[in-house]
């Protein structure tokens, strides 16, 4: 006589992995984003003035103090800064330019990216600085 065990297979799945991934994945978005939106930091110059913000659709271009150019926040070599500024223009060409430039940079460095732009086609270039706080009126 030949006696049959009947045990199922049990097919489930573990997904404590997909979990423990997925944790992971959330830190890493959540450490690399705000880098992301805040852009390269760069040390601004300071007017007096009214902030102008339309940051989202404008093209974010940083000159650092050591002349090294950021299109957004990839870093390019300054031989190739005209081509992807151009580049960028046939994508969108109607897109507007933020131009950053360190205080301490050579004003030639952040003018060479100036007419960059110009020379791609973009008629909408902005320098960016810092408002500098006002001293308030005690009475």
């Amino acid at each position: 006589m030949h006696i049959r065990s009947h045990t199922a297979l049990e097919s489930n799945i573990n997904v404590t992995p997909l979990v423990d991934v997925c944790l992971v994945l959330l830190i890493i978005f959540m450490v690399v984003v705000p880098a992301l939106v805040n852009g390269v930091p760069v040390n601004l110059p300071t007017v007096k003035g009214e902030p102008v913000s339309d940051a989202q659709r404008q093209l974010a271009i940083t000159v650092k103090d050591d002349g090294t150019v950021y299109l957004g926040s990839i870093v390019v070599r300054a031989e190739q800064v005209a081509a992807e500024i151009e580049r960028i223009h046939t994508e969108s060409p109607q897109r507007a330019v933020a131009v950053r430039g360190d205080k301490r940079v050579a004003y030639g460095e952040v003018v060479k990216v100036l007419d960059a732009c110009r020379a791609a086609g973009y008629n909408d270039v902005h320098l960016i600085s810092q408002q500098r706080d006002l001293p308030v009126n005690s009475r």
